[in-house]
Formats: structure tokens, C-alpha cells, sequence
């Protein structure tokens, strides 16, 4: 099963009572970014571009675990940056765990193998690598080769020792259907439990912006790709329904605050792709975040976005309410022929705003204030 089962009931049962206490809002999945430092520098990431100052800043336990309480969200995926170059990323997994919720700790593997040890199998969770395509493609794509063998035996070693390991990829503008299906196909024969897939997104800061895709060809893409999938057994760690949206078949409106974000910085509005602001609290972040002022149709920055941290939440609320229509979806797989459903009309979009940089001049001038002078000049941490 490309989720696990006691994963899939837990879930759905908080669901289910958000529901029945008439919460509209209700965080699905938190993304923490415990720190923004990288041991890669990928051309098509926003999350490393940031002053010294801040990537030597990281959240501690207790920050960690009192975010997890504060948002009550039933999964936690652990992003950064590299979360394995956090010193005590080992104590806020174990510490996320035996609050019984699902931990997804995002890597690129090169620290894998290392810090093995450090861990234990459980249900409650899961390796998430990153891999975004074959071996040319993804060292291609993180700009460094040798790192898609390192990531593969890493992933071999998690298995042997019992833990659950899932790919994350992210495809961008250019990629190859028949490329892509190829890697789907070598990544199952690898032995991954299942996998994640986003179209590129397009972080305002990533140093390469030639590449994220448009809606138009999103679809495009994942529709050539799932046409390629029939009749294999691909699994995927997504609902059914978002797999269909990204194929075109689904007009789905973004939900943002069904995956906060809690980074260094706080609470990001509105979302893990658009740094508007930072909220001091989850509540603040939830009650003080105009929401309508986001999503595709209403604002210029998220006109192609289909993400998964903003859609998905949206996808699996309709799997809630229609689980006919959901399961039909998963038995038969994406639709790829036919009509697409309507486009989001773009017509009302408010304009983009750069208020990005602001924030981190904010940032830095916090940091100032806070450090003493001589760690502020001391070496990176």
C-alpha cells in the first residue's frame, strides 16, 4: 500500500472530527525547516539563498517540538535546507514520533548512511529522498555529480535495515515523458515503498527561473507521464485525486494553510513557496493571514503554482466528501485523454508584490541584535 494503513485511518480520522467541529481551516501536514543550510547548491532551490547570518541559524528541540503542539497537524515533513546537518535532528524525529505523528525527514542521502544509527525503524516514519530523475538527470539537476549513486546505496542500506524510504521528485520544464517513466520504473525496482511528485516550484529566490512550469504544461506533462504508467504498478504517497488534478482532470482551488510552514524565521504566510511575512505564532499565523488574498485567480505569484503543499490538502478534503469519485480515480488511474477540466480565471489576480527581501533585511537585523559580536564573527557552525 503506497500509504500505510495506520497512517491512512489516523489521518483520515482528524479529518474527519476537524470536519464534524466545523473547522473550514485545519493544518493537514506541518513543513518544518529546522535550518536553511544545504550541503548541495541546486540550481532550481530558493530555500540556500540566503546571508550567512541565517544559515547558521536553526531551531532547537524544544522550538521544534513546541511547533509540532502548537499546530496539531497529524504529519510532519522535516525540509530545509539538508535536515540531517542539524546536531540534534535524531532527538526532534524521536521527540515528533512519540507524539504519535507521521515524520517525513527530507534528504538529499549524502549524510544517510552516517547518521543511520541515529534512527529507528517505525510506522510513524519515513525516509523522504530526493531524486529527481535518472542518474544524468538528477546530478544535472542538483549540480554535482556522483551524488544519484550515493543517494541509490544510501536508500539500499535504509531498506536493509528496515525503514521505510519514499522518493520525493520535482519535474521540471523540459523533462522527457518517456525519461521520466523510465526513472519511475527503476526507482520501484530499487524497492522504494512509494513515491512524491511535484511540478517545479517557483521559489522567488531560485537562482535558475527558466525552468518551472506553467499550468498549461503541467498537465501536459503528467498526462504523458500516467499515459506511459498504464498497467504498472507505480506507487505514489499522494492522493488519488491530486494525481488527478496534476493530469488536468480536477479544478481545484489552493489551500495554503492545509501545509504551514515553521521555519527560522516563524511562521511563514502564506505558505512554503511565498515568503509574505512571518507569524509569531500558529494561531496568529491561522487568524491574521488573509487567505483570500492568495491562490491562483488571486494573486499574480501563484498563477501556475499546482503544488503539492497547497493543493493536496485540497485534494484530500475532496476525497473526504466524494470517496466514490476517490476511489474510482485510484482504481482506473489519472485520467490522460480527453477535455481538461475549466482553468482558474486569472482575470482578478492583484498584482505580484516584492516584499521578500524586506523580510530577510528583517531577519538579519534581529540576528544582529541578538547574537554577541563574537560568535557573529566567528566560523559557520
Amino acid at each position: 500500500m503506497s500509504v500505510p494503513l495506520i497512517q491512512a485511518a489516523l489521518v483520515g480520522a482528524y479529518v474527519v472530527r476537524q470536519r464534524l467541529s466545523g473547522n473550514r481551516r485545519f493544518p493537514l501536514v506541518l513543513m518544518m525547516e529546522p535550518l536553511f543550510r544545504c550541503n548541495l547548491a541546486c540550481a532550481g532551490c530558493g530555500k540556500i539563498d540566503y546571508p550567512e547570518p541565517i544559515l547558521r541559524k536553526r531551531l532547537s528541540v524544544e522550538e521544534a517540538l513546541q511547533s509540532v503542539d502548537e499546530c496539531g497537524a497529524p504529519v510532519v515533513s522535516i525540509a530545509g535546507g539538508e535536515p540531517l546537518l542539524h546536531p540534534e535532528i535524531d532527538k526532534i524525529t524521536e521527540g515528533i514520533i512519540a507524539r504519535r505523528k507521521f515524520v517525513y525527514l527530507c534528504t538529499n542521502a549524502l549524510l544517510l548512511e552516517k547518521r543511520l544509527d541515529r534512527f529507528k525503524p517505525s510506522p510513524f516514519f519515513t525516509w523522504s529522498v530526493h531524486l529527481d530523475g535518472s542518474r544524468e538527470e538528477h546530478d544535472h539537476a542538483v549540480c554535482q555529480d556522483g551524488v544519484y549513486d550515493r543517494a541509490v546505496a544510501a536508500i539500499r542500506k535504509a531498506k536493509e535495515r528496515g525503514f521505510r524510504v519514499n522518493i520525493n521528485t520535482t519535474l521540471f520544464d523540459g523533462a522527457d515523458p518517456d525519461r521520466v517513466a523510465a526513472f519511475f520504473d527503476e526507482v520501484m525496482a530499487i524497492g522504494v515503498d512509494a513515491m512524491t511528485v511535484s511540478p517545479g516550484y517557483a521559489y522567488e529566490r531560485a537562482p535558475d527561473q527558466a525552468h518551472f512550469l506553467n499550468r498549461r504544461k503541467t498537465k501536459e506533462l503528467f498526462r504523458a507521464v500516467f499515459q506511459r504508467g498504464k498497467g504498472k504498478k507505480w506507487r505514489f504517497s499522494q492522493s488519488s485525486l491530486f494525481l488527478d488534478f496534476l493530469a488536468g482532470n480536477q479544478t481545484y482551488r489552493c489551500s495554503p494553510w492545509g501545509n504551514p510552514t515553521r521555519n527560522v524565521f516563524g511562521w511563514q504566510r502564506p505558505c512554503y513557496l511565498l515568503g509574505e511575512g512571518y507569524a509569531p505564532s500558529f494561531k496568529a499565523l491561522m487568524e491574521e493571514t488573509d487567505w483570500d488574498a492568495y491562490g491562483t485567480g488571486n494573486y499574480e505569484k501563484c498563477a501556475d503554482c499546482m503544488v503539492h503543499s497547497g493543493y493536496e490538502p485540497t485534494a484530500v478534503e475532496d476525497t473526504i466528501s466524494n470517496p466514490l469519485k476517490a476511489l474510482v480515480t485510484s482504481l482506473r488511474g489519472p485520467r490522460t485523454t480527453g477535455p481538461m477540466a475549466p482553468e482558474i480565471n486569472l482575470d482578478r489576480q492583484r498584482p505580484a508584490q516584492d516584499v521578500f527581501s524586506r523580510h530577510v533585511a528583517d531577519a538579519l537585523e534581529r540576528i544582529e541584535a541578538e547574537e554577541p559580536p563574537r560568535k557573529r564573527a566567528g566560523s559557520r557552525v
